[in-house]
């Protein structure tokens, strides 16, 4: 139970007003059993949380009149962080990962780079495959061109959600798997 507490800010999110900090004149009191209990005075409410030993929360305070609830304040904030903590494991986090190519790439090279890709794919990331071109083989962005088109035919676990665009030296294209593909 806290008692004199004033706003506390959660994450700088909102501020969550208790206890005395609370300044309405009148809200609507919500029980710890989740009964209405009606519209009163703050004051009011506040004897009445006192009473039962807990703390009252304002949880709606654009409400009109505000909604305000009696509860353990302690316990409220640690489910709160468990349900923030439980909803930020179960995001899932996908990365860019980068393959390079050469303009002259050989061929176990290039198959090399696929099998990598293949793996990136499966794991659910998006590939960034990118070809820099150095002096004299700016002349020849076409090769380059060729050279992502067939790295592309080559993965048909995976989509082209950027075409192959040149950039300066470099021509970049972004793959990501098709939607559907076994992840694991």
């Amino acid at each position: 139970m806290i008692w004199g507490c004033i706003q506390i800010a959660t994450n700088g999110k909102k501020e969550i007003e208790i206890n005395e900090a609370i300044r309405d004149r009148e809200v609507r009191l919500i029980g710890a059993d989740g009964s209405q209990l009606g519209v009163m005075s703050g004051r009011e409410a506040l004897r009445l949380a006192q009473e039962q030993d807990l703390d009252l929360v304002k949880i709606a305070p654009q409400a009109q009149p505000p909604v305000c609830k009696i509860l353990d304040y302690g316990k409220y904030r640690f489910e709160q962080q468990k349900r923030e903590k439980e909803a930020k494991k179960n995001q899932k986090v996908i990365e860019i990962k980068e393959i390079r190519l050469s303009l002259n790439i050989d061929t176990n090279d290039f198959n090399t780079k696929v099998n990598q890709a293949e793996k990136f794919l499966k794991a659910g990331h998006k590939i960034k495959v990118s070809i820099r071109f150095r002096g004299r083989e700016m002349a020849h962005t076409n090769l380059g061109l060729e050279v992502e088109k067939r790295f592309a035919d080559a993965l048909p676990g995976a989509q082209v959600d950027k075409a192959p665009k040149l950039e300066g030296r470099s021509m970049q294209m972004f793959m990501s798997p098709k939607p559907g593909a076994q992840q694991k």
